[in-house]
């Protein structure tokens, strides 16, 4: 009799078992059967929410579904992320990460979450350098101005950023490391909020995305006085590099798109397949080329290879400027 309850109790299970797995696979295959959220962990108005945008209107087309662009920013993208993190893994809630992913784990000794285990990379989606940028009547005209500044009024010169730990911020930081100078970093909430100091004179300099400065860039607001790739830009025609004045400065952004961890890989794949379709599109190419964007669009494994590359990267610089975010 116990026997006999005992393999009662364990049909029950298997059942249940069966019926849950049998539910999972249903709705994977039903997907996506409703609106998703695309959480940009930045304010409204710097160059991933734009990316985010662009990308939720092609999204919207190729899935047949409404994709909402939610910006969750602060604590260098942490707040952003995490809400991912804790969110279900369905794959109607997702994230744009930027460089600020690749170096969380070593800017902050205390994460609300894993950095490797809490996100099931999607894919990537373009790369492209940072650019120098100064309000349009600022006296420097290049690097060797700005480094001769720094050295004769150490501290004076500002520089602003997007967030503590954001790459604004340790792209200034490695200018001053190389350039041997000390500059002051004025953290914002955001880029828009940076750039229209700089706009308006409140800060001498910004070190931000080319999609975040090309607006104010065509707009003549703003005037660009170097990339920061090692080597020149051909969205950025005549500019020469920060590389040119102090050898062996790189700095990349980049975006890529997560999901929760435990994400079912057939849903993955689905967001994946759509997302290369969305910026393999004619339009959407020569938005981002215009911004001095690359499309680097892959597999979700090549997204994790290179953010644990940058990760590896940048980790020396981090430790050796000690810095670190609270």
């Amino acid at each position: 009799m116990i026997m006999l309850a005992r393999l009662l109790k364990s049909l029950v299970v298997m059942l249940a078992l069966a019926c849950t797995l049998g539910y999972a696979q249903l709705a994977a295959a039903a997907y996506p059967d409703k609106s998703l959220r695309l959480i940009v962990p930045f304010a409204p108005g710097g160059g991933t929410d734009q990316m985010a945008r662009s990308l939720g209107a092609g999204l919207t087309k190729v899935l047949g579904q409404t994709v909402v662009i939610e910006n969750k920013p602060g604590a260098g993208t942490v707040i952003g992320m995490d809400l991912v993190a804790r969110s279900a893994p369905d794959g109607y809630t997702l994230v744009v990460a930027t460089f600020a992913h690749a170096v969380n784990s070593t800017l902050q000794s205390k994460l609300p979450y894993d950095s490797e285990r809490a996100f099931a990379p999607v894919a990537l989606i373009a790369r492209g350098p940072n650019v120098l940028v100064v309000r349009n009547e600022s006296p420097f005209q290049s690097v060797k101005e700005i480094v001769a500044a720094a050295n004769a009024q150490p501290g004076k010169l500002t520089y602003a950023s997007q967030g503590n730990g954001t790459s604004a911020h340790l792209a200034g930081e490695m200018l001053q490391n190389l350039g041997k100078v000390e500059l002051t970093h004025i953290p914002y909430r955001g880029a828009s909020l940076a750039l229209t100091d700089v706009v308006s004179g409140q800060v001498d300099f910004f070190i931000g995305t080319a999609a975040g400065v090309s607006p104010l860039l065509a707009g003549g607001k703003l005037r660009a006085i170097a990339v920061t790739s090692p080597m020149p830009s051909s969205a950025f025609e005549g500019i020469t590099t920060v590389a040119a004045t102090l050898p062996s400065y790189a700095v990349e952004s980049w975006y890529g798109v997560y999901a929760p961890a435990g994400t079912p890989i057939s849903i993955i794949e689905t967001l994946n397949a759509a997302i290369r379709q969305t910026v393999n599109n004619p339009d959407f190419i020569k938005k981002i080329e215009n911004e001095g964007l690359t499309i680097s669009v892959g597999r979700p494994a090549e997204l994790e290879q290179y953010v644990q590359a940058e990760n590896n990267r940048w980790k020396k610089i981090i430790l050796e400027n000690k810095i670190q975010i609270q």
